[in-house]
Formats: C-alpha cells, sequence, structure tokens
C-alpha cells in the first residue's frame, strides 16, 4: 500500500468516526456552541465541508481553484468564517449529506490521482499524501471541537501520527508567522503512541528535545488545549518556547485555549 493510500484510509476512518458523533444529533444539538467562539456544531462541519470541496476543485480544477484561491488573498483575515457562514445555513441534515458528498468524492479523485501529482494549495503545492494528511488533520481537530462541545470523550487513534508530523514539519512556521526567528537546530520529539510506540522525530543527540503522549501532543499542536494542562515536557529554552506558539495549521497565530487546570 502506497504512504497516499495508507492516509487515505486513515483520513476516512477519522471522518466516519466523527460522522458517528453528528449524525444522530437534535437541530438544538446542531446550533450549540463550540469551545471555537461564534462557532456551532453546524459552522464546524460546514467548515470541513467547505474545504473538502475546495480541495476538491484544486484536484479537478486547478483554474477555477486559482480564482478561489484570488478571493482568500483579497481577505485574509475573514475569508474562512465567511465561507462558513455560507455553508452554516444548510439544514442538518442537507449539511450532512453535503459533507459526506464532498468527502466521499475527494477520496475518490484523490485515490485516482497520479503518482507525483502536485496539487495546487492556499500556500506551496501539495501530494497527495500531504493532502489527505492535511484534511485528517483538520478533520480531527475540528471533530475534537465538536466532541468537546458534546461531552464526548473519543479514545486517541494511532492514526494522530499524521497529526503530529505536521506539527513538527510546521514548528519553523510557528515561529515565522510571530515574527521570531526559528532555532538554527532539530529538535528531538519523543511521542509515546496509544499502544506504547515511541515515535520520533529529529536526531537522537539532539540538544533540545520535545517528550509526550501522542494525543497530548496533537491537542498541543492544533491548539485544541493549552500546554499547561497537557504532559509535554521540553528540554532547553527553544523547545520550551515553541510549545507556546506551536501550531500545526497555516494562517494567523489562533488564541489558543486557556488553561482548565489539568496536566502542569
Amino acid at each position: 500500500m502506497s504512504d497516499a493510500a495508507a492516509v487515505l484510509d486513515d483520513l476516512r476512518s477519522e471522518s466516519n468516526e466523527l460522522d458517528v458523533i453528528v449524525a444522530e444529533l437534535t437541530a438544538a444539538q446542531w446550533a450549540g456552541p463550540t469551545p471555537a467562539e461564534r462557532w456551532t456544531v453546524a459552522h464546524q462541519i460546514a467548515h470541513l465541508t467547505w474545504t473538502d470541496e475546495v480541495a476538491l476543485l484544486a484536484v479537478t480544477d486547478p483554474d477555477a481553484f486559482a480564482a478561489e484561491a484570488a478571493k482568500a488573498q483579497a481577505d485574509p483575515g475573514t475569508f474562512v468564517d465567511r465561507a462558513a457562514e455560507e455553508i452554516v445555513a444548510t439544514a442538518p441534515q442537507a449539511l450532512l449529506r453535503r459533507w459526506r458528498d464532498g468527502r466521499d468524492r475527494l477520496q475518490q479523485v484523490l485515490r485516482a490521482a497520479p503518482p507525483g501529482a502536485r496539487i495546487p494549495w492556499y500556500g506551496p503545492p501539495m501530494s497527495v499524501a500531504s493532502m489527505a494528511t492535511a484534511r485528517l488533520m483538520e478533520t480531527w481537530a475540528h471533530g475534537q471541537d465538536i466532541a468537546d462541545a458534546l461531552g464526548v470523550v473519543r479514545e486517541p487513534a494511532a492514526r494522530l501520527r499524521h497529526v503530529a508530523r505536521i506539527g513538527v514539519r510546521a514548528r519553523d512556521y510557528a515561529f515565522f508567522v510571530r515574527g521570531i526567528k526559528p532555532p538554527g537546530q532539530e529538535f528531538r520529539v519523543e511521542l509515546t503512541a496509544p499502544g506504547g510506540e515511541v515515535i520520533a522525530y529529529g536526531p537522537e543527540d539532539a540538544a533540545q528535545r520535545v517528550t509526550g503522549p501522542l494525543h497530548d501532543f496533537c491537542l498541543l499542536v492544533t491548539q485544541r488545549a493549552h500546554r499547561d494542562d497537557l504532559a509535554v515536557r521540553a528540554v532547553g529554552a527553544d523547545a520550551d518556547r515553541w510549545l507556546d506558539i506551536a501550531q500545526a495549521f497555516a494562517g494567523p497565530p489562533g488564541p489558543g485555549r486557556a488553561p482548565a487546570g489539568g496536566a502542569r
């Protein structure tokens, strides 16, 4: 199985797990608030729907996608919220069907893409595996907002390694986007997966290190929990600073979450 196919399988599993959570919600629950300011459960699914549809456009009609990307460049601060607002007026069951249809079609076109295909995006072009990984990260992160809003506890899955990989690769971006010069040396990152496996990035002899549970690290880099509530630890001043600003997503720094009084 290719790397892309494996990630696409994990993306489908992540989407299906979220689908189970929202499939039987009442209209009142769809309209309920989530931890993201001004966003309801419906906003979260509307955002995933829009992003899947834009990704589908990028694969199937690059010229049309370029026009959409130009709109985003003209209004970088609000285009994501505006897109969600345009879709969220859809009735819950119709929104659910649209989300399912969009993600299924995206699966089909990504699996059919030729080897080495590069997909235009809001930043540099992406490989099929990278696009699938980005969609998995967003699906999991926005699914976490929904789970938190509904009081649902999700079991951490091994597929979170894809989210962690984006978080590690985006280390320098987290510094750049805040106008801070990134550290010159790599960090060693060691994360313990749900089954006990240690997933590692960076040189073994790196002077600065980050360690902790895979699940906690993913909550940190998607800014779904404050570091004070997580069992992620840093050795070294630069690594410690990174844990304050880490983000796996593109765009401006997010507000993050206030500490709830947990692990740290």
